[in-house]
Protein backbone atom coordinates (compact mmCIF):
# COMPACT_ATOMS: atom_id res chain seq x y z
CA UNK A 1 0.00 0.00 0.00
CA UNK A 2 1.27 3.14 -0.82
CA UNK A 3 1.28 5.50 2.12
CA UNK A 4 1.49 9.88 2.40
CA UNK A 5 2.05 11.13 5.76
CA UNK A 6 1.79 15.24 6.31
CA UNK A 7 1.04 17.53 8.12
CA UNK A 8 4.32 16.96 10.20
CA UNK A 9 7.46 18.75 10.86
CA UNK A 10 9.93 17.42 9.47
CA UNK A 11 13.28 16.20 10.74
CA UNK A 12 15.69 14.23 7.70
CA UNK A 13 18.83 14.24 9.60
CA UNK A 14 20.03 17.66 8.22
CA UNK A 15 18.08 20.44 8.79
CA UNK A 16 13.80 21.29 10.05
CA UNK A 17 11.85 21.56 6.43
CA UNK A 18 8.59 23.03 8.32
CA UNK A 19 5.28 20.95 7.83
CA UNK A 20 5.88 18.80 5.14
CA UNK A 21 4.64 15.61 3.62
CA UNK A 22 6.07 12.35 2.77
CA UNK A 23 5.05 9.76 -0.12
CA UNK A 24 6.10 6.09 0.00
CA UNK A 25 5.50 3.71 -2.78
CA UNK A 26 4.28 0.48 -2.58
CA UNK A 27 7.73 -1.27 -2.55
CA UNK A 28 8.47 0.52 0.99
CA UNK A 29 10.77 2.72 -0.30
CA UNK A 30 10.63 7.07 -0.30
CA UNK A 31 9.14 8.15 -3.59
CA UNK A 32 9.00 12.15 -3.04
CA UNK A 33 9.46 15.18 0.15
CA UNK A 34 7.56 18.10 -0.24
CA UNK A 35 5.43 20.95 2.08
CA UNK A 36 2.47 20.76 3.21
CA UNK A 37 1.47 23.45 0.91
CA UNK A 38 2.17 21.39 -1.78
CA UNK A 39 0.31 17.93 -0.39
CA UNK A 40 -3.44 20.70 -0.24
CA UNK A 41 -2.48 20.33 -3.74
CA UNK A 42 -2.08 17.29 -5.18
CA UNK A 43 -4.77 14.81 -6.04
CA UNK A 44 -3.91 11.27 -4.51
CA UNK A 45 -5.61 7.59 -5.94
CA UNK A 46 -8.07 6.14 -3.62
CA UNK A 47 -5.37 3.52 -3.00
CA UNK A 48 -3.14 5.44 -1.27
CA UNK A 49 -3.08 5.90 2.82
CA UNK A 50 -3.04 9.48 3.88
CA UNK A 51 -1.83 9.66 7.47
CA UNK A 52 -2.02 13.00 9.30
CA UNK A 53 1.24 13.77 11.79
CA UNK A 54 -0.57 16.45 13.09
CA UNK A 55 2.14 19.11 13.51
CA UNK A 56 4.18 16.01 15.30
CA UNK A 57 7.82 15.49 14.66
CA UNK A 58 8.31 13.37 11.82
CA UNK A 59 12.06 12.22 12.08
CA UNK A 60 14.05 9.28 10.30
CA UNK A 61 13.54 5.25 12.41
CA UNK A 62 16.80 5.26 15.56
CA UNK A 63 19.44 3.51 14.90
CA UNK A 64 21.20 1.92 17.71
CA UNK A 65 24.53 0.52 16.71
CA UNK A 66 25.68 -0.61 20.28
CA UNK A 67 23.26 -2.42 22.33
CA UNK A 68 23.35 -5.77 24.62
CA UNK A 69 19.73 -6.29 24.97
CA UNK A 70 16.15 -5.24 25.79
CA UNK A 71 13.16 -6.13 27.78
CA UNK A 72 14.28 -9.26 28.80
CA UNK A 73 16.33 -10.67 25.73
CA UNK A 74 19.83 -10.22 24.17
CA UNK A 75 22.96 -11.16 23.48
CA UNK A 76 24.03 -12.76 27.03
CA UNK A 77 21.48 -15.28 26.49
CA UNK A 78 21.72 -15.43 22.68
CA UNK A 79 19.01 -17.15 20.64
CA UNK A 80 17.36 -16.57 17.38
CA UNK A 81 13.96 -16.28 19.26
CA UNK A 82 15.34 -13.82 21.61
CA UNK A 83 17.09 -11.48 19.25
CA UNK A 84 13.94 -11.45 16.76
CA UNK A 85 11.29 -10.75 20.17
CA UNK A 86 13.92 -7.90 20.76
CA UNK A 87 13.48 -6.54 17.33
CA UNK A 88 9.93 -6.36 17.97
CA UNK A 89 10.09 -5.08 21.33
CA UNK A 90 12.85 -1.99 20.21
CA UNK A 91 10.55 -1.11 17.20
CA UNK A 92 7.85 -0.15 19.93
CA UNK A 93 10.86 2.29 20.92
CA UNK A 94 11.35 3.98 17.73
CA UNK A 95 13.95 1.55 17.07
CA UNK A 96 13.92 0.73 13.14
CA UNK A 97 17.60 -0.66 13.39
CA UNK A 98 19.96 -1.58 15.51
CA UNK A 99 23.48 -3.83 15.75
CA UNK A 100 23.50 -6.93 18.78
CA UNK A 101 26.20 -6.64 20.36
CA UNK A 102 28.54 -9.32 21.58
CA UNK A 103 30.66 -9.23 24.81
CA UNK A 104 33.64 -11.32 24.87
CA UNK A 105 33.18 -14.80 26.19
CA UNK A 106 34.67 -18.33 25.83
CA UNK A 107 35.47 -18.69 22.17
CA UNK A 108 32.99 -21.77 21.37
CA UNK A 109 29.52 -19.56 22.75
CA UNK A 110 30.73 -16.25 21.07
CA UNK A 111 30.97 -18.09 18.03
CA UNK A 112 27.30 -19.62 18.64
CA UNK A 113 25.90 -16.45 19.88
CA UNK A 114 26.53 -15.14 15.92
CA UNK A 115 25.48 -17.68 14.46
CA UNK A 116 22.32 -17.17 16.58
CA UNK A 117 22.03 -13.55 15.89
CA UNK A 118 22.75 -14.71 12.02
CA UNK A 119 19.99 -17.11 11.87
CA UNK A 120 17.75 -14.21 12.61
CA UNK A 121 18.59 -11.55 9.93
CA UNK A 122 15.68 -11.32 7.41
CA UNK A 123 12.87 -12.81 10.03
CA UNK A 124 12.44 -9.65 12.09
CA UNK A 125 9.08 -8.40 12.80
CA UNK A 126 10.43 -5.29 14.18
CA UNK A 127 13.40 -3.36 14.20
CA UNK A 128 16.15 -4.55 11.02
CA UNK A 129 19.47 -6.35 12.26
CA UNK A 130 21.83 -4.60 10.61
CA UNK A 131 24.98 -6.82 10.97
CA UNK A 132 26.99 -7.34 14.67
CA UNK A 133 28.67 -5.25 16.83
CA UNK A 134 31.58 -7.12 18.43
CA UNK A 135 32.64 -5.26 22.18
CA UNK A 136 35.71 -7.03 21.97
CA UNK A 137 37.58 -9.49 23.08
CA UNK A 138 40.75 -7.87 21.59
CA UNK A 139 40.48 -4.78 24.04
CA UNK A 140 42.57 -3.77 27.55
CA UNK A 141 42.65 -5.94 30.35
CA UNK A 142 42.97 -2.68 32.30
CA UNK A 143 39.83 -1.00 31.16
CA UNK A 144 37.32 -3.72 30.94
CA UNK A 145 34.17 -2.37 32.58
CA UNK A 146 31.78 -5.02 33.86
CA UNK A 147 33.43 -7.94 31.09
CA UNK A 148 34.87 -10.56 32.18
CA UNK A 149 38.92 -10.48 32.41
CA UNK A 150 38.84 -14.22 31.56
CA UNK A 151 38.20 -13.87 27.68
CA UNK A 152 39.74 -10.89 27.09
CA UNK A 153 42.46 -11.37 24.27
CA UNK A 154 45.07 -10.34 22.37
CA UNK A 155 44.55 -9.69 18.37
CA UNK A 156 44.74 -12.98 16.23
CA UNK A 157 43.29 -13.04 12.96
CA UNK A 158 42.66 -16.72 13.21
CA UNK A 159 40.33 -16.19 15.75
CA UNK A 160 39.03 -13.17 13.66
CA UNK A 161 38.51 -15.19 10.88
CA UNK A 162 36.51 -17.49 12.54
CA UNK A 163 34.13 -14.97 14.06
CA UNK A 164 33.93 -13.59 10.39
CA UNK A 165 33.10 -16.85 9.14
CA UNK A 166 30.64 -17.71 11.52
CA UNK A 167 29.00 -14.25 10.78
CA UNK A 168 28.40 -14.77 7.11
CA UNK A 169 30.43 -11.28 6.77
CA UNK A 170 27.99 -9.98 9.14
CA UNK A 171 30.15 -8.30 11.50
CA UNK A 172 29.55 -4.43 11.04
CA UNK A 173 31.77 -2.67 14.07
CA UNK A 174 33.89 -3.94 16.52
CA UNK A 175 35.39 -2.34 19.66
CA UNK A 176 39.24 -2.81 20.29
CA UNK A 177 42.34 -1.24 22.31
CA UNK A 178 44.54 0.23 19.30
CA UNK A 179 47.86 -0.35 21.76
CA UNK A 180 47.73 -3.89 21.62
CA UNK A 181 50.28 -5.83 20.14
CA UNK A 182 49.40 -7.18 16.89
CA UNK A 183 46.31 -4.65 16.38
CA UNK A 184 47.55 -3.15 13.02
CA UNK A 185 47.64 -6.25 11.54
CA UNK A 186 44.00 -6.64 12.89
CA UNK A 187 43.12 -3.24 11.82
CA UNK A 188 44.00 -3.77 8.27
CA UNK A 189 42.27 -7.16 8.43
CA UNK A 190 39.46 -6.21 9.62
CA UNK A 191 39.06 -2.95 7.27
CA UNK A 192 39.93 -5.26 4.38
CA UNK A 193 36.63 -6.72 5.16
CA UNK A 194 34.46 -3.57 5.66
CA UNK A 195 34.33 -3.62 9.65
CA UNK A 196 33.72 -0.30 10.96
CA UNK A 197 36.99 -0.31 14.26
CA UNK A 198 35.81 1.42 17.39
CA UNK A 199 39.11 2.19 19.62
CA UNK A 200 37.11 1.42 23.11
CA UNK A 201 37.89 -0.45 26.70
CA UNK A 202 41.04 1.20 25.59
CA UNK A 203 44.31 2.44 27.93
CA UNK A 204 46.12 3.98 24.88
CA UNK A 205 48.39 6.49 25.15
CA UNK A 206 48.05 9.21 22.72
CA UNK A 207 50.50 7.80 20.32
CA UNK A 208 48.94 5.01 19.98
CA UNK A 209 45.86 6.12 19.29
CA UNK A 210 47.27 8.27 16.33
CA UNK A 211 48.80 5.15 15.30
CA UNK A 212 45.48 3.53 15.01
CA UNK A 213 44.00 6.34 13.27
CA UNK A 214 46.47 5.90 10.63
CA UNK A 215 45.37 2.00 10.33
CA UNK A 216 41.91 2.92 10.21
CA UNK A 217 40.66 3.13 13.90
CA UNK A 218 38.08 6.41 13.23
CA UNK A 219 35.48 5.70 15.42
CA UNK A 220 35.21 5.40 19.29
CA UNK A 221 32.93 3.17 21.88
CA UNK A 222 31.37 5.13 24.03
CA UNK A 223 33.55 8.22 24.52
CA UNK A 224 34.65 9.15 27.95
CA UNK A 225 33.64 5.61 29.43
CA UNK A 226 36.61 2.54 29.70
CA UNK A 227 39.07 4.30 28.43
CA UNK A 228 42.59 6.29 28.93
CA UNK A 229 41.51 9.97 30.02
CA UNK A 230 42.75 13.06 29.37
CA UNK A 231 45.89 14.11 30.98
CA UNK A 232 47.95 17.28 30.24
CA UNK A 233 51.08 15.49 29.74
CA UNK A 234 49.40 12.84 27.31
CA UNK A 235 46.22 13.24 25.94
CA UNK A 236 45.19 10.17 26.42
CA UNK A 237 42.37 8.28 24.49
CA UNK A 238 39.56 10.73 25.52
CA UNK A 239 42.29 13.88 24.07
CA UNK A 240 42.61 12.12 20.88
CA UNK A 241 39.16 12.15 20.21
CA UNK A 242 38.70 15.62 20.98
CA UNK A 243 41.75 16.84 19.04
CA UNK A 244 41.58 14.99 15.98
CA UNK A 245 38.40 15.61 13.54
CA UNK A 246 38.46 12.86 11.54
CA UNK A 247 37.50 10.75 14.82
CA UNK A 248 33.51 10.08 15.36
CA UNK A 249 32.16 8.71 18.51
CA UNK A 250 29.63 7.40 20.01
CA UNK A 251 28.00 8.42 23.74
CA UNK A 252 26.02 7.45 26.37
CA UNK A 253 23.67 10.19 27.08
CA UNK A 254 21.79 8.87 30.13
CA UNK A 255 22.70 11.68 32.68
CA UNK A 256 24.95 9.00 34.66
CA UNK A 257 27.73 7.71 32.31
CA UNK A 258 28.69 10.77 31.51
CA UNK A 259 27.91 14.43 32.88
CA UNK A 260 25.56 16.54 30.96
CA UNK A 261 28.56 19.52 30.88
CA UNK A 262 31.03 17.44 29.47
CA UNK A 263 28.81 17.57 26.36
CA UNK A 264 29.10 21.30 25.74
CA UNK A 265 33.04 20.09 25.57
CA UNK A 266 31.84 17.58 22.85
CA UNK A 267 29.54 20.23 21.38
CA UNK A 268 32.61 22.93 21.44
CA UNK A 269 35.24 20.56 19.80
CA UNK A 270 33.62 17.81 17.48
CA UNK A 271 31.51 18.72 14.50
CA UNK A 272 27.65 17.61 14.85
CA UNK A 273 28.84 14.63 11.57
CA UNK A 274 30.95 12.97 14.19
CA UNK A 275 28.62 12.57 17.32
CA UNK A 276 26.72 9.05 17.45
CA UNK A 277 24.08 8.22 20.05
CA UNK A 278 23.95 4.28 21.50
CA UNK A 279 22.12 3.12 24.52
CA UNK A 280 24.56 0.13 25.48
CA UNK A 281 21.56 -0.89 27.10
CA UNK A 282 21.86 -4.08 29.25
CA UNK A 283 19.12 -7.04 28.70
CA UNK A 284 16.15 -6.14 31.20
CA UNK A 285 16.02 -2.31 29.85
CA UNK A 286 12.23 -2.15 30.21
CA UNK A 287 11.81 -5.31 31.89
CA UNK A 288 8.59 -4.96 33.95
CA UNK A 289 9.40 -8.28 35.70
CA UNK A 290 11.96 -9.48 38.28
CA UNK A 291 14.54 -10.37 39.30
CA UNK A 292 17.01 -8.71 36.31
CA UNK A 293 20.09 -10.15 35.05
CA UNK A 294 22.69 -8.88 32.58
CA UNK A 295 25.91 -10.51 31.61
CA UNK A 296 25.01 -13.74 33.66
CA UNK A 297 24.85 -11.41 37.21
CA UNK A 298 21.84 -10.29 39.29
CA UNK A 299 20.95 -6.46 38.91
CA UNK A 300 19.17 -3.76 40.03
CA UNK A 301 18.05 -0.28 38.65
CA UNK A 302 18.95 2.27 41.13
CA UNK A 303 20.45 5.92 40.46
CA UNK A 304 19.42 5.76 36.56
CA UNK A 305 21.58 2.77 35.85
CA UNK A 306 21.63 -0.55 36.42
CA UNK A 307 23.75 -1.98 39.16
CA UNK A 308 25.12 -5.35 40.58
CA UNK A 309 23.11 -6.39 43.36
CA UNK A 310 25.81 -7.98 44.82
CA UNK A 311 28.15 -4.84 45.43
CA UNK A 312 26.32 -1.87 43.76
CA UNK A 313 28.66 -1.46 41.30
CA UNK A 314 27.58 0.07 37.51
CA UNK A 315 26.87 -3.20 35.58
CA UNK A 316 25.75 -0.72 32.44
CA UNK A 317 23.04 1.35 30.91
CA UNK A 318 18.94 1.18 30.76
CA UNK A 319 18.64 4.05 28.36
CA UNK A 320 16.36 3.85 25.47
CA UNK A 321 17.54 5.93 22.32
CA UNK A 322 14.70 8.59 22.11
CA UNK A 323 15.64 9.05 25.96
CA UNK A 324 18.50 9.79 24.72
CA UNK A 325 17.24 12.29 22.32
CA UNK A 326 15.41 14.05 24.79
CA UNK A 327 18.35 14.05 27.08
CA UNK A 328 21.13 15.93 24.80
CA UNK A 329 18.21 18.44 23.16
CA UNK A 330 17.81 19.56 26.82
CA UNK A 331 21.49 19.93 27.14
CA UNK A 332 21.43 22.40 24.81
CA UNK A 333 22.12 20.74 21.38
CA UNK A 334 18.72 21.61 18.75
CA UNK A 335 16.19 19.15 18.05
CA UNK A 336 17.83 18.28 14.18
CA UNK A 337 20.93 17.84 15.36
CA UNK A 338 19.95 15.58 18.43
CA UNK A 339 18.04 13.27 15.63
CA UNK A 340 20.95 13.28 13.31
CA UNK A 341 23.56 11.89 16.07
CA UNK A 342 20.55 8.80 16.01
CA UNK A 343 19.61 8.77 12.54
CA UNK A 344 21.93 9.88 9.79
CA UNK A 345 25.22 10.26 11.60
CA UNK A 346 25.01 6.44 12.63
CA UNK A 347 24.38 5.20 9.24
CA UNK A 348 26.75 7.13 7.58
CA UNK A 349 29.23 5.91 9.58
CA UNK A 350 28.32 2.08 9.61
CA UNK A 351 27.94 2.24 5.66
CA UNK A 352 24.46 2.00 5.83
CA UNK A 353 23.18 3.74 2.52
CA UNK A 354 19.37 3.10 2.62
CA UNK A 355 18.60 4.23 6.01
CA UNK A 356 19.06 7.36 8.78
CA UNK A 357 17.34 10.07 5.80
CA UNK A 358 13.79 10.85 4.50
CA UNK A 359 14.85 11.10 0.97
CA UNK A 360 13.81 9.74 -1.95
CA UNK A 361 15.35 6.63 -2.54
CA UNK A 362 15.64 5.45 1.00
CA UNK A 363 13.79 2.82 2.70
CA UNK A 364 10.59 4.36 4.43
CA UNK A 365 12.01 3.93 8.05
CA UNK A 366 10.24 6.04 9.93
CA UNK A 367 9.09 7.41 13.30
CA UNK A 368 6.52 10.54 14.30
CA UNK A 369 7.17 11.46 17.93
CA UNK A 370 5.43 14.45 19.79
CA UNK A 371 6.99 17.11 22.02
CA UNK A 372 7.20 15.35 24.75
CA UNK A 373 9.32 12.96 22.72
CA UNK A 374 6.55 10.41 22.78
CA UNK A 375 6.77 7.99 19.60
CA UNK A 376 3.12 7.61 18.01
CA UNK A 377 3.93 6.27 14.98
CA UNK A 378 6.61 3.50 13.58
CA UNK A 379 6.91 2.44 10.22
CA UNK A 380 9.65 0.08 8.50
CA UNK A 381 10.54 -0.30 5.00
CA UNK A 382 6.70 1.44 4.54
CA UNK A 383 4.88 -1.26 6.91
CA UNK A 384 3.26 0.83 9.86
CA UNK A 385 4.68 -1.13 12.93
CA UNK A 386 2.67 1.02 15.97
CA UNK A 387 -0.04 3.52 15.17
CA UNK A 388 -1.48 5.52 17.66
Amino acid sequence: MAICIHNGKLLNGISDEGLCAVLINNSGKIDDVFSEQRFKKKTFSSDVKIIDAHKNFIAPGLIDTHIHGFNGHGTDVCTRDGILQMSKDLASYGITSFNPTLYPGPIDEMIHNIEEIVSAMGYEEGAKIKGIHLEGPFISPFKPGVQKPDYIRLPDISLMQRFWDASKGHIVNMTVAPELKGMRELALFCTEKGIVLQAGHTNAMYENMVEGIQVGILHVTHLYNAMSSLHHRNPGATGAVLIHPEMSCEIIADGVHVHKDLFKLLQRDKSVEQIVLITDALTPTEQKTKPLYANGEEVVFKGGCFRRKSDGVIAGSALTLMKAVKNVNSYGFSLCDTIRFATANPARIMKYTDIGMLAPGYSADLIIFDKKFNVKTVMINGKIIKEE
